[in-house]
């Protein structure tokens, strides 16, 4: 459900943001997508809609694989986005999910890939994935409290939305 709500993400030259009271986190790479015309009636692929294009685009800017990341933080305006992200992401193959999925502890704040670790929008409210971008920087700075995973998370991806457009970042602590 869309919140009231605020999140502000500060961009600068890496030399000033140093000097900040937060440590900066890097976009490493990004990846968007209107692979449709804006129309949930114009999609031929509602299994992956924009989202293969936007995580080709994300994967071919960078050295960093699927394998690299620590943590994700997927868009969930729709719980089936998540599923998809993981499978266009590359965490698991593709119709993989369930298997992935499976019990939850894969995606614990314990798991192999923590998912949504703040409870995402259908459990925060819907900032339309700046509430994950938060969220992440949260979790890349190590302050998340109860919530915080182990082994000290480095690379994280996010993704907004997920229908006939898309946009994707993977974050990674200075």
């Amino acid at each position: 459900m869309p919140i009231d709500g605020a999140a502000a993400i500060i961009v600068s030259r890496m030399d000033i943001a140093r000097t900040l009271k937060n440590p900066p986190i890097q976009i490493e790479a990004i990846g968007s997508s209107m692979r449709y015309r804006n129309s949930w009636t114009q999609l031929d692929a509602l299994d992956t809609q924009a989202q293969p294009k936007v995580a080709e685009m994300m994967w071919g800017r960078t050295d960093l694989k699927p394998a690299d990341v620590d943590i994700a933080q997927l868009y969930d305006g729709f719980s089936f986005h998540t599923i998809n992200w993981l499978e266009n992401f590359g965490f698991c193959e593709r119709y993989g999910a369930k298997d992935f999925l499976e019990g939850g502890t894969r995606i614990a704040l314990d798991g192999d890939l923590p998912v949504n670790t703040g409870g995402g929008a259908l459990s925060g409210g819907r900032l339309h994935a700046y509430g994950a971008v938060h969220e992440a920087c949260t979790q890349l700075w190590g302050r998340a409290g109860e919530r915080q995973v182990r082994d000290d998370p480095r690379i994280c991806a996010t993704s907004t939305s997920g229908g006939p457009l898309a946009g994707a970042m993977l974050l990674v602590r200075d």
